[in-house]
C-alpha cells in the first residue's frame, strides 16, 4: 500500500499571506514573485530564517510547474 505524503495546508495559506518585505517587489506576495527573482535568490542564497524557507518553497513549487497549487489562494 502506497503512503500518501503529508500536505502542511497552513504553510501553503501562510505563504500565500506573506509578503516581500524588502526589494524591489516589496509587498507583492511571495506567490506572485516573478520567477526569474525566485531563482535570483536560489543562485545567490536565500535569505536566513522565516522568509528564507519560504521563499525556498515559493521556488521549488515554481520550478517544478506547481503554480496552479496557488490558484485558490489568489
Amino acid at each position: 500500500m502506497e503512503s500518501t505524503p503529508s500536505f502542511d495546508h497552513k504553510a501553503l495559506l501562510d505563504l500565500a499571506e506573506m509578503r516581500m518585505p524588502f526589494g524591489k517587489h516589496e509587498g507583492m506576495r511571495l506567490i506572485d514573485l516573478p520567477e526569474p527573482y525566485v531563482v535570483w535568490f536560489a543562485q545567490r542564497g536565500f535569505p536566513e530564517g522565516r522568509l528564507g524557507r519560504m521563499l525556498r518553497a515559493v521556488y521549488e513549487i515554481k520550478v517544478n510547474g506547481l503554480e496552479y497549487l496557488f490558484e485558490p489562494l489568489r
